[in-house]
């Protein structure tokens, strides 16, 4: 009873905290699983997995209904996570998550510090210098995606981002928001309460496209994830209906805590790097 209790309180903890980042609670839970409850890795994935689809789940509707959300954006943006989250669901069995966890803990640490800086202006645009035809089509596309205030830019950067989002969510369990909400802040130009409550919308689709691969082989043990999903579902829905309340100062500085933490996590993964693992690490 005690264990239930407390996967039940780590699951509340991880869904609160990321329905508050867009990120799906991930970044907590695999660590929690794995150091705190000694399960193997891969196990540890699929039931973080299962929680991100119940912290995106019990988010979506709040984000919706306050306006928070870009419906659209995430929506194109998502084909392009879905296949990823597709792809790294295959490759997790037959990768180790060490190679990934090396160059992931580098991406990590230049965005947390970009974060930091905040988002650029980005390049000037000049009407009489840039080519007609598809270019002016692929800007068409990105205005219709904007919001009030703000317009959509460098949008196939952007889903090409999506697909490693997909990918790493898939291989480390992450809901993928570590990407997904810098790469729409830093890059697209979407404003940072809009790029976490559109992330806190995909992160379940993604995640719910690698978890088949997981169900399928059977890696998701149910009296663990019971009380975690849970758990999570109440941590999330307590979480989604403060999100408005946060500063964005203190929003951006908890993300950077986070993708520093996790940079620290990934770093520490990758000492026993190798290109091929025979066994689950």
């Amino acid at each position: 009873m005690e264990t239930i209790l407390l996967l039940a309180g780590g699951g509340a903890v991880a869904g609160a905290f990321g329905a508050l980042l867009g990120l799906g609670g991930g970044v907590l839970m695999v660590p929690l699983l794995t150091l705190g409850f000694g399960l193997p890795f891969r196990e540890a994935v699929a039931i973080s997995l299962m929680s991100v689809i119940t912290t995106s789940s019990a988010g979506a509707a709040v984000y919706l209904r306050r306006g928070l959300a870009n419906l659209r954006l995430g929506m194109t943006l998502e084909l392009a996570t879905a296949i990823g989250g597709l792809a790294g669901g295959f490759a997790a069995f037959l990768l180790s998550e060490r190679l990934l966890a090396a160059a992931f803990s580098l991406l990590l640490a230049y965005t947390a510090f970009s974060m930091l800086r905040g988002p650029g202006e980005g390049p000037e645009r000049h009407p009489e210098s840039r080519a007609h035809g598809e270019h002016d089509a692929v800007e068409a596309h990105e205005s219709t995606l904007g919001g009030p205030g703000y317009s959509v830019r460098n949008l196939p950067l952007g889903m090409g981002l999506s697909v490693v989002a997909g990918v790493i969510s898939a291989l480390l369990g992450i809901g993928g928001g570590t990407v997904k909400v810098p790469a729409m802040h830093l890059v697209m130009g979407v404003p940072l309460r809009v790029a976490v409550a559109t992330s806190g919308l995909m992160i379940g689709v993604t995640a719910s496209a690698s978890a088949i691969v997981y169900l399928v082989r059977g890696t998701v043990d149910p009296y663990v994830a019971g009380p975690v999903v849970v758990g999570s579902f109440l941590g999330a829905s307590g979480a989604s209906h403060l999100s408005h309340r946060v500063p964005v100062d203190v929003l951006r500085l908890l993300f950077v805590v986070v993708l520093g933490y996790v940079a620290v996590e990934m770093a520490a993964r990758a000492l026993g790097l190798r290109i091929l693992a025979a066994t689950p690490a």
